[in-house]
């Protein structure tokens, strides 16, 4: 198998940066009424034109692209999808630190070095060697099940990682035999249609295979419903909040789901305090705590909190005291009365979603030494930041004062998501209780959240975590049907 050219893939690129270039220097203004659109036949009433490279206007149009793309890979075989996994991999690593600038231009949350790591690592990502068939045999004969493709898969891409997710998706999904429809956050779309033009134009050069990939440019709530509607769509893959996994799974469609989380630690008595403070600040402060996986608040037993909170100091993280603490929590969050009159509601600002260190130092009226990872403060297991999935760098840590409450007080912040947990113990005792009270599809022991993800950890990586409809870590088996062929009496040689 060919290694991809380099200076192929240079002018690939290139010229898909240019073409968006031309696009941005050409700005619509608000103030000019737009042009009447021609009529279409298809459902989005759109002019339905073909893509530009996989970036279409219209759903109908992009599916019915993908799925002529679909019919072209099956011809190719198994090979045929190692090459384009082969194409999109070699792509996301080289172009990771362009990619992941243009995306944090893009989308202004996170970091960029993490960004640019995120690319680089879909490499981890597993591929067609997944897909080994089980064969039974018997003196009724012989049995074969292989996993078979569904044809088109729709997907929703999230904001806080959507070239690396689209890059994950695609090498699990085209390995399963699929062609792919996103539907992008509008606040991603321009860095999805970046790397879908790339990698199509690519896949085009190398194999002939057009539109495998494709992407919706404009997305919006119309365009997912009429994804979730489109025949050839045969398979949802969402990736995203409660909204959109609900409007998935009510859809008729089956749905993969990768849903929200609030990932929970705790630390006991018996723990390694100074790699335990270690390991939330590598997960917790990761990309400004956009990962669904990350660190979200900790539970420390009493006898040992001080001495924790002094080794998250020493690890680099920067503590706030209670008037700071209280000055962020209100530009943090917004509040709403309860129901009945009852507890408020506290609702996350967007704008400080993603946001580092030092912007939310100066909500706190704190000063924070350049670089500081991550901020943290004692709070109680009420606390809005210990609740809410906030994805922001700023870590609660709550006092508890034996196992069994903090194992409870995890379970209850963490809303029965069963997404993920960390536990930090040298209590195997404590690692089974908590495993089985908190019933997280990942849980993880005496390490980093991304320890998870194969990051730190043994295991695979992948950016889709279906906690909502029970796959878990998403592999290429999840996105095929299991086909059972059988031959009765023959080929038997014992």
């Amino acid at each position: 198998m060919k290694t991809l050219d380099q200076e192929t893939l240079r002018s690939v690129v290139e010229s898909v940066v240019a073409r968006l270039a031309q696009t941005q220097a050409s700005p619509v203004s608000n103030n000019q009424p737009a042009a009447a659109k021609p009529a279409s036949s298809c459902g989005c009433g759109c002019p339905g034109e073909a893509g530009k490279s996989g970036v279409f206007t219209c759903v109908d149009k992009a599916a019915e692209a993908a799925h002529d793309a679909h019919l072209q890979l099956r011809k190719l075989g198994v090979a045929g999808r190692a090459r384009v996994i082969e194409i999109v991999k070699t792509m996301a690593v080289s172009q990771a630190e362009p990619w992941g600038r243009f995306e944090m231009e893009e989308t202004k949350i996170g970091r960029l070095d993490h960004k640019i790591a995120k690319l680089q690592i879909t490499k981890n990502v597993p591929g067609t060697e997944w897909l080994r068939p089980d064969a039974m045999s018997g003196d009724g004969g012989i049995t074969l099940e292989e996993y078979a493709p569904f044809g088109v898969i729709g997907a929703i891409l999230p904001v806080t990682h959507s070239v690396p997710t689209l890059t994950g998706n695609v090498i699990n999904m085209v390995a399963a035999g699929n062609a792919i429809v996103f539907n992008p956050h509008p606040g991603g779309a321009r860095s999805a249609a970046m790397a879908v033009q790339a990698y199509n134009e690519a896949i085009r050069r190398e194999l002939g295979i057009q539109n495998l990939i494709t992407t919706i440019e404009s997305p919006t709530l119309e365009s997912f419903d009429l994804l979730c509607k489109n025949p050839h769509i045969a398979l949802l893959a969402i990736t995203g909040g409660p909204g959109v996994v609900n409007a998935a799974m009510k859809s008729g469609k089956r749905a993969i789901c990768a849903g929200p989380g609030n990932p929970v630690v705790v630390v006991d008595e018996t723990a390694d305090l100074a790699r335990a403070a270690r390991n939330v600040i590598e997960g917790g402060a990761f990309d400004n705590n956009l990962l669904c996986i990350g660190e979200k608040a900790v539970f420390v037993i009493g006898s040992v909190f001080n001495r924790f909170m002094e080794e998250m100091q020493k690890a680099g993280a920067s503590r706030l005291n209670a008037q700071q603490l209280e000055k962020l929590t209100q530009a943090a969050f917004t509040f709403k009365p309860g129901e009945g009159g009852g507890c408020s509601h506290a609702s996350v600002n967007r704008a400080l979603v993603g946001a580092g260190p030092d912007k939310l130092a100066q909500h706190a009226g704190a000063t924070v030494a350049a670089g500081t990872p991550l901020l943290f403060a004692e709070t109680d297991a009420d606390h809005a930041f210990v609740q809410e999935e906030q994805m922001m760098p700023m870590m609660p840590i709550v006092s508890v004062p034996d196992f069994a409450t903090a194992v409870r007080e995890a379970k209850r912040a963490e809303h029965n998501y069963r997404h993920s947990a960390i536990i930090h113990t040298k209590d195997v005792d404590h690692m089974t209780a908590m495993a089985k009270e908190m019933d997280t599809t990942i849980f993880v022991k005496n390490g980093a959240s991304v320890a998870g993800l194969g990051l730190g950890g043994e295991g695979y990586l992948s950016y889709s975590i279906a906690t909502t409809t029970g796959e878990g870590i998403t592999t290429p088996k999840t996105f095929t049907r299991i086909r059972r062929c059988v031959l009765v009496e023959n080929l038997r040689i014992i």
